[in-house]
């Protein structure tokens, strides 16, 4: 059975949590959510969702496929030294990693966007594009390992994407 990772954070989006991690269950993955530590975390709107293990017991070679939702989640992860080596790990090991909304900013604390052709929020453009990013507003784009969409609006699309690039490796 393929394994998906899901970061989480405080005041993570509750809709770019929840839809992304029943779509990988409905695809027949075994699904596993990540935070600073495992236990109980409260989305934007007061929602709560558990980790059931920390960035530390997490190892990219377990998993097919990365997730990182937005919501404010993302300026805290992008803190956590594990987050960060796993973000790397999977990058390396040229597994996909979605990034949808605030996420793009693990991935600017990773070092991993130089080059890379990507989406957003908006309000994060100019970090990703100062990280050497190349920004773009479009639904889903994929490219160099990455799943990138704007906002929950996209996440049919993206979610599409994402699956689709897992299924490769």
């Amino acid at each position: 059975m393929k394994k998906a990772l899901i970061f989480i954070g405080p005041l993570f989006d509750e809709k770019e949590l929840v839809y992304p991690y029943y779509r990988f269950l409905e695809a027949g993955y075994q699904v596993d959510v990540a935070g600073a530590e495992a236990g109980e975390y409260k989305g934007k709107s007061g929602f709560a969702f558990p980790a059931n293990l920390a960035f530390a017991q997490a190892q990219a070679d377990d998993y097919a496929v990365l997730f990182i939702p937005g919501g404010y989640a993302p300026d805290k992860i992008r803190r956590d030294a594990d987050a960060l080596r796993l973000a790397r790990e999977f990058h390396r090991a040229q597994k996909p990693v979605g990034m949808i909304c605030h996420a793009g900013w693990v991935g600017v604390s990773a070092g991993l966007l130089k080059g890379v052709r990507l989406t957003s929020v908006n309000a994060i453009r100019d970090d990703l594009v100062n990280a050497g990013a190349e920004w773009v507003d479009e639904e889903v784009v994929v490219h160099g390992g990455f799943v990138t969409s704007r906002s929950p609006d996209d996440l049919p699309a993206f979610m599409k994407a994402l699956l689709a690039q897992a299924e490769t490796k």
